[in-house]
């Protein structure tokens, strides 16, 4: 068994929470009026709930207690980010012209080693799957190039895990930043990711068994594309054929961001092209 199969939701959660902590602000400029108003409206949803579907005081101690189990095991983070954060990414990126946005994720990893293309990501001599050309370019909504323009890029590994949020990976492995050359244009050599299930030995993997659900997200690339004087896009892109891009439970897939690679002439795997088109900054 390779040793990072033995990565477990808590530890997982642990890594996410304390992450989240280091990298996110946690204060926003919202008046008292607005903390009022949203946290009014959660709290009635809530209660609404209880009335309408009669709740029983059994249901809602199981509720409390699974809550209290969410925190203890580090995984609001990943309960957030799987069942809210596509809501929040489609009011922040409503008004974007270029490329489409998707949700960011609990794993991202800031700082990744920076490369400039031609660039091969960080892996193993062994890494395990099909080897993956990704290519692009990048542009304004005018269709100019935007020289220098950074693709910071991170994904699962062949059996479904992130390093630094699995034990026994190389500490940046499948994690980089690419710098493109003066017309925008990149090349990276990675590996294609394998579809994958959300930790389930903790408090979501609870949620999910007691409702029946599953717990699989399509296999995908997570991205992070910027340029001076442009807004920064996050988002993730999958591929064609997966049959978990129709259900991912994040809710995250959009058909624009659906990638169709082919075989290389060269026999040395496969490679897919994705163009990036970047907003003027506000």
């Amino acid at each position: 068994m390779k040793t990072e199969t033995q990565a477990t939701a808590a530890a997982s959660g642990a890594g996410a929470t304390a992450r989240f902590r280091e990298n996110k602000q946690f204060t926003a400029a919202t008046s008292q009026e607005r903390v009022s108003k949203l946290a009014g409206r959660v709290i009635k949803a809530v209660n609404d709930t209880v009335l309408e579907e009669h709740v029983s005081y059994d249901e809602y101690n199981a509720l409390k207690a699974w809550l209290i189990k969410v925190g203890e095991d580090g995984e609001w983070p990943l309960f957030l980010d799987v069942w809210v954060e596509h809501s929040v990414e489609e009011v922040a990126n409503a008004n974007r012209h270029g490329s489409k946005g998707t949700i960011e994720g609990p794993y991202y990893l800031p700082d990744s080693p920076e490369q400039n293309t031609p660039a091969t990501l960080p892996m193993r001599d062994d890494e395990p799957g099909t080897p993956l050309l990704f290519q692009g370019q990048v542009t304004n909504v005018a269709g100019q190039p935007l020289a220098g323009a950074k693709i910071e890029i991170w994904h699962a590994d062949d059996l479904g895990f992130y390093s630094q949020f699995a034990p026994n990976l190389p500490e940046w492995n499948l994690r980089g930043t690419v710098v493109a050359d003066q017309e925008g244009n990149f090349q990276i050599n990675t590996m294609q990711p394998a579809p994958y299930q959300i930790p389930t030995d903790g408090a979501c993997g609870q949620l999910i068994a007691a409702a029946g659900w599953h717990a699989w997200r399509p296999a995908h690339l997570h991205l992070k594309v910027s340029a001076p004087g442009h807004q920064l896009i996050t988002t993730q892109l999958y591929f064609e054929g997966d049959q978990h891009v129709a259900d991912d439970i994040a809710s995250a897939v959009k058909p624009e961001l659906v990638l169709a690679p082919t075989d290389r002439t060269d026999g040395a795997g496969r490679e897919v092209t994705y163009d990036f088109v970047l907003d003027p900054q506000d």
